[in-house]
């Protein structure tokens, strides 16, 4: 994980040929531009260079601004992904590194932007980029009435959550989830425990276990380290991160069963008309995994 550095790629081509590639390492360094470069060595002269993110302009104590580096080692041109909001940065990568003569392309690629989001979100909004995950039967329940949820969704469902728990950097429940299923919030994947993110629970009751504490969505401001925040349930959680306007990806693991009377996904969302429910949630992807739906929606506003 490069939080709470952005998880930046970049690739230097020269003559058509790929001769170096990087992306920011584990806390943050070195940035992608210097592994690209160190991968690349004399190659890089009158090279052009492709980023996901505007190189930094400011030097710390970890190491040289990549708009240094690149006019240091003399490539020819760069085609940036999307600026870099950081104010130490904004633009000022850009600028320096044409003040030296060397062509620059600005883009706001919403390839590059979705590669970004937590990082984007973090510097512009204050707050991780959050995704909400519910797994659901055909009638929108998460479990039955009494509570009991063990499986609703089949193997290969749940193997991709813990594909996706490995991609953020802290997952979240409600504390009724956390007292009535007692879950692991962890990664069960060969190769991907050490990808286990944070855990934290959203209640008000003291806990002992080895668990951040919030109890209210405005508290994830204060998660410095962390761009990516997966929500699970249960569905007073759920309510809460979408009454806050905080939730950026809802994910949906559909299974082909009808339960009936049972403990709806979501709980109740003080919505004044059916109106201030539409025109906020676009389709941005969809597949089956075994017998289940996966669907994925991001904002539209």
């Amino acid at each position: 994980m490069s939080a709470p550095n952005p998880a930046v790629g970049c690739i230097i081509v020269r003559d058509g040929i790929v001769v170096g590639r990087g992306w920011t390492q584990p806390g943050g360094r070195p940035h992608a531009e210097a592994v690209a470069l160190g991968e690349a060595g004399e190659r890089a002269r009158g090279a052009v260079v492709y980023v996901t993110l505007e190189p930094c302009a400011h030097r710390s104590e970890r190491g040289p601004a990549c708009a240094d580096l690149l006019i240091d080692v003399g490539v020819a041109a760069v085609a940036i992904g999307t600026q870099d909001p950081d104010p130490r940065t904004a633009g000022k990568g850009v600028a320096r590194l044409r003040d030296h003569g060397i062509e620059v392309e600005l883009a706001d690629h919403p390839s590059c932007r979705e590669s970004l989001a937590g990082y984007l979100i973090r510097a512009e909004r204050g707050r991780p980029f959050v995704t909400l995950k519910l797994a659901i039967s055909l009638d929108g329940n998460v479990a039955m009435m009494d509570g009991s949820s063990q499986w609703i969704t089949g193997t290969e469902a749940r193997a991709h959550v813990h594909s996706r728990r490995a991609m953020h950097d802290a997952i979240l429940v409600g504390g009724g989830t956390w007292r009535d299923d007692k879950p692991r919030l962890d990664v069960r994947l060969p190769g991907l425990s050490d990808r286990s993110p944070i855990r934290i629970v959203l209640t008000r009751s003291t806990l002992g276990d080895d668990v951040s504490v919030i109890t209210d969505p405005e508290e994830i401001v204060a998660l410095e380290n962390v761009q990516y925040l997966y929500v699970e349930g249960g569905a007073h959680a759920a309510a809460s991160f979408l009454k806050a306007d905080f939730v950026d990806r809802l994910e949906f693991y559909r299974a082909p069963i009808v339960i009936g009377s049972a403990k709806t996904a979501v709980a109740d969302l003080g919505l004044a008309s059916l109106e201030d429910a539409h025109g906020r949630w676009r389709l941005a992807e969809q597949r089956r995994l075994g017998s289940d739906l996966f669907e994925a929606y991001t904002r539209t506003r």
